[in-house]
């Protein structure tokens, strides 16, 4: 368990906390380009760690995420005409380029000081797997963005959207890198089958195997962005199933079932506010284009991506009890919710909007819990004390798998990584094309 203090740490991102802080120095998702697909569309609100901001898609395609708020008289810019270039007040026309800069103060006496000076708060953005990222840390080093796969194939062999979680964002991350909690929340009811489950993570066999050992022996691998876990299950004879998850700093992680030729997914957790959070999901499929009949699945709601309403909010959600089926969890399915990722968004909000940690009864099987909440706990603290992040200034070492392999007992989890990856802690080469 952590104390107070350090649960307070852990979870608070506003600009004035150290956690806060650290998020800035790294790339943060702000909304899908679908969100801002036209030029001169509608402008887009966005709130991110705790700041209130607005979006556009400019004449020229280029995209500006400036303060949400005029600075004439603080009227909201999401109601501002989107033209020539500019977004424009309707209060007073000031008029603000992607940059922030006043292009238009109609009200201004010509010659005015204020048409210098006159200025609305804005953050670079870039584009990068149908994603709109944004740099909200130091403006005088700026790194590239982290070369996440899924954003180097083509949009073809890629699907992504967000779906809308009323948590903190650490409550993600941790029920992610909890590979245990599968053979129970993602399970049949205990009378059913494992191969009669439609909302099964993976095929019967893997279901069998998880189901029957539910504690994993877990070995964790640092690397450049952070560290791979590996929770391993006795499979048939003899033999030993893994589970092998990323997390990279600061908050992207994996789902652990892939196996070769079976479609990734990832996501990244983006803090809206310390008591909801944007999970921007991602599938994607190096070896081959995701085709309709596979799109058209995780639209409808499929493995980490929830079935969403127009808004990108779960239509089983919190306000209406993800529509527990109770005669289903007796003969179904074990929580008798609908959907592997309604049911992670459900167990992680009844955790409390901020989870008490300093409550937590602990066990072995929790040892990648601990070590993410260490990792970012120390990162933070070291930022706080002058000691910059490096992993920012390494966007090559996110280019990691994850997934599922087979090997002997006994076997090393290096090994097992280089068997199922080429590679000790599932990183991608940078030469590979997907």
């Amino acid at each position: 368990m952590l104390s107070a203090e350090d649960n307070d740490l852990l979870t608070q991102t506003g600009a004035d906390t150290a956690m806060g802080a650290y998020f800035r120095r790294f790339w943060q998702p702000v909304a899908l380009s679908e969100e801002l697909a036209e030029p001169d569309g509608a402008p887009v609100r966005v709130t991110v760690l705790g700041e209130e901001l607005v979006a556009f898609r400019d004449t020229e395609g280029r995209i500006g995420l400036i303060q949400a708020h005029c600075p004439h008289r603080g009227a909201e810019l999401f109601y501002g005409r989107n033209e020539e270039c500019g977004l424009r007040c309707v209060y007073h026309g000031w008029k603000f380029d992607v940059t922030g800069k006043a292009m238009d103060l109609p009200n201004v006496p010509a010659g005015a000081r204020h048409h210098d000076t006159v200025r609305a708060k804005s953050y670079p953005t870039r584009e990068f797997g149908e994603i709109v990222w944004a740099w909200l840390g130091p403006r005088d080093r700026v790194p590239d963005i982290p070369q996440l796969e899924f954003g180097l194939v083509t949009p073809q062999q890629r699907h992504v959207t967000k779906q809308l979680i009323e948590c903190n964002w650490a409550q993600v991350l941790e029920g992610d890198l909890d590979t245990s909690h599968f053979s129970f929340l993602h399970m049949p009811a205990p009378s059913v089958p494992s191969n009669e489950n439609p909302d099964a993570p993976a095929d019967a066999r893997r279901l069998k195997w998880i189901r029957n050992d539910p504690m994993p022996r877990f070995q964790i691998l640092e690397h450049d962005a952070g560290f791979v876990v590996g929770g391993a299950r006795a499979a048939d004879e003899d033999g030993i199933y893994w589970r092998m998850t990323q997390f990279m700093l600061p908050s992207h992680g994996t789902g652990p079932s892939t196996l070769p030729g079976e479609t990734y997914f990832g996501f990244t957790v983006v803090p809206v506010t310390d008591r909801a959070s944007w999970i921007y999901c991602y599938a994607w499929n190096p070896e081959r284009d995701i085709g309709a009949a596979e799109r058209a699945k995780l639209r409808k709601g499929h493995g980490i991506m929830a079935e969403l309403g127009p808004d990108y909010i779960p239509l089983r959600n919190r306000s209406n009890e993800f529509q527990i089926d109770r005669a289903a969890q007796k003969t179904e399915s074990f929580t008798g919710v609908q959907g592997l990722a309604e049911q992670d968004l459900m167990i992680q909000q009844s955790q409390g909007y901020i989870v008490d940690r300093t409550a937590e009864t602990l066990t072995a099987t929790d040892a990648a819990v601990v070590r993410f909440r260490r990792t970012l706990l120390d990162a933070a603290k070291s930022l706080a004390e002058g000691t910059e992040p490096e992993q920012p200034w390494k966007p090559e070492a996110y280019r990691t798998r994850p997934g599922s392999w087979f090997s002997e007992e006994g076997a090393d989890f290096e090994d097992v990584l280089t068997d199922r990856f080429g590679d000790s802690r599932g990183r991608v080469r940078a030469d590979t094309n997907g």
